[in-house]
């Protein structure tokens, strides 16, 4: 039984990557315990950082810089095996030039920004400059590259604005032979402790939300192409290309990230191995 002032705040990422999760949630789940708060993953990360939310889906890289705060909620993400279709370098000039340039990176999200620079600098060998800003403000002018995530990489990649756009989801697979897990859905380990059977109860949601998604695609896809605008078809083959899971490769798939950014300096050595909750398997059905 839940006491009646058992709560959990909840946070989702206000793009239309989340829609195969979030709109089935919208439509199937109405509990008074469940408070859903909407925003872009760099304020989702500082907002479960500082206890105003007791889960959601952050940037894999929040995970990383706490671990010792954090459990990752078993088989949800929003991955891509190769293309991702939301997550791109868009640039005036190839790669190889862009030794000692201006890149403008995205405020939006944290892990984008470090995969960046480890495509960059790590497989590239180049050393850029770096500004943090929006991309679409007076500061990409200046700039021979931007690095931009979600709804505002959907609509400039149809824009025509930049010459070249590469895909990190793409070039980490490439060299990398792994997904990229963008995003996981993680949970405060003190309100886990305290509230472990409602946590459970959010993560089965998830995981049903997840599945009747994939059925319902179409029918998502109507809802939330105008919102960027795309053409339905687009909008399909986008969010069919993303990937919800976090099976064992995608595990895999996120040490390999975060052993990257442990020998930069740039997370905590506790990252390793990743802490699971539940430790069962994901339930029946949602394993597909």
């Amino acid at each position: 039984m839940h006491r009646k002032n058992d709560k959990v705040r909840i946070g989702m990422v206000n793009y239309i990557n989340t829609a195969p999760i979030y709109e089935v949630w919208k439509d199937t789940v109405d509990d008074d315990r469940f408070e859903v708060i909407e925003e872009p993953p760099l304020v989702l990360n500082r907002m479960l950082a500082s206890s105003s939310i007791d889960l959601g889906f952050v940037s894999s890289y929040e995970y990383c810089r706490r671990p010792e705060e954090y459990r990752i909620l078993r088989d949800l993400s929003i991955s891509s095996t190769g293309p991702v279709g939301s997550v791109f370098l868009f640039a005036h000039v190839p790669l190889e030039q862009l030794d000692k340039q201006l890149v403008l990176l995205s405020n939006q999200s944290e892990t984008s920004v470090c995969l960046v620079k480890i495509l960059l600098e790590e497989h590239f060998g180049l050393q850029p400059q770096y500004i943090i800003g929006g991309v679409n403000g007076e500061l990409s002018s200046s700039c021979q590259a931007v690095l931009a995530i979600g709804d505002d990489a959907l609509r400039l990649v149809t824009s025509g604005k930049y010459a070249y756009q590469y895909d990190l989801g793409e070039m980490w697979h490439e060299r990398t032979g792994l997904p990229f897990v963008f995003s996981v859905c993680v949970v405060r380990q003190s309100f886990c402790r305290e509230h472990g059977a409602l946590v459970c109860e959010v993560w089965e949601h998830l995981i049903s939300c997840r599945q009747q998604g994939r059925e319902q695609m179409t029918a998502i896809c109507e809802r939330v192409a105008p919102r960027i605008p795309l053409d339905l078809d687009k909008c399909y083959s986008y969010l069919q290309a993303l990937e919800y899971d976090l099976g064992e490769k995608k595990c895999l798939a996120l040490e390999k990230f975060f052993g990257f950014l442990v020998a930069r300096g740039e997370a905590s050595e506790l990252s390793l191995p990743l802490k699971l909750f539940p430790e069962d398997e994901a339930p029946e059905h949602g394993r597909k």
